[in-house]
């Protein structure tokens, strides 16, 4: 099992958590992993993207031109990175932020609306709802293993979120859909 990932968004979407949280997990189960996050000086409303390597066998190289899973969370993130994932692959977006989708016809194309139900949660929730949704479609990582690197990576004064935590990670579960298969195989 290997699963080359590329998370992209907006700087304080949480975006390099995600992908700290997915790097963390994967340690605790013994896996290989690689975390390589790409963020502007302008931190939060600039572009970040993180890359994630998640493998049972040894990991060449941390830089990736493609993708088997693109999380996509803005627009420009859409423009940039939808060409750069595998035919085949999984392409995940959130409809907030994105006004023209995914056009291609060769991967499965999921949206989640986690920005709504972050609104009807918690806003913090966000990028929980998202790794809920992505670990629907692949389970790289045990929920379980999730959960505590998410403990891992929160500073303990916020450890009376994780509840809320599990809670988004739970509904993003729940509201991935599938919106387009491959036409082409």
């Amino acid at each position: 099992m290997t699963e080359e990932l590329i998370i992209a968004g907006f700087g304080g979407q949480g975006v390099l958590s995600m992908g700290k949280i997915l790097a963390y997990s994967g340690l605790m189960e013994g896996k290989e992993v690689s975390w390589m996050p790409s963020y502007g000086p302008e931190q939060r409303g600039g572009t970040a993207n993180v890359t994630v390597i998640v493998s049972d066998k040894r990991i060449s190289s941390p830089v990736l031109n493609t993708f088997d899973t693109a999380i996509i969370l803005n627009q420009p993130s859409m423009d940039k990175f939808e060409a750069m994932v595998k035919p085949g692959g999984i392409l995940i977006y959130d409809s907030y932020g994105i006004h023209k989708p995914p056009t291609r016809k060769d991967i499965y194309v999921y949206r989640i609306d986690a920005m709504d139900a972050a609104s009807e949660i918690d806003k913090r929730g966000f990028n929980m709802i998202v790794l809920g949704g992505f670990l629907k479609l692949r389970p790289i990582v045990s929920l379980k293993s999730v959960l505590e690197g998410l403990k891992k990576s929160l500073p303990e004064r916020h450890h009376k979120l994780l509840p809320m935590n599990e809670k988004a990670i739970q509904v993003g579960i729940e509201l991935i859909q599938l919106i387009s298969e491959p036409t082409t195989k």
